[in-house]
């Protein structure tokens, strides 16, 4: 199972997330759960970085992905990330509504 774990801070926003495990829905290379999953979250690092010039603290290695935010200030860059984060959030979520015997998410305080 692919266990998500999605930080916020006490105001809702969100400052870093976690991906961890593999979701054994079909043998590697033919994973659509785990494909799906990889898509949106390497994405929105990607996406951040590239669309809003923050620098994520990223690791990733087989099975895991950890990215986390620097602190920023609460301005219109801040808002573009915690939107791209959101969506995020939203595309993991429909991806366990249809497969959530192979995916689980965790909203963290």
């Amino acid at each position: 199972m692919i266990i998500v774990q999605v930080f916020r801070n006490d105001d809702g926003s969100i400052d870093r997330f976690s991906i961890k495990g593999h979701a054994n829905f079909a043998k590697r290379g033919e994973d659509i759960v785990c494909a799906g999953v990889s898509a949106v979250t390497v994405g929105t690092v990607n996406s951040i970085e590239t669309l809003t010039g923050v620098e994520m603290d990223a690791k990733m290695k087989n099975g895991f992905l950890s990215a986390s935010l620097p602190v920023l200030e609460k301005d219109g860059t801040w808002s573009q990330v915690q939107l791209l984060l959101e969506s995020m959030v939203l595309m993991l979520t429909d991806i366990a509504k249809s497969y959530g015997k192979y995916i689980q998410i965790e909203q963290v305080k």
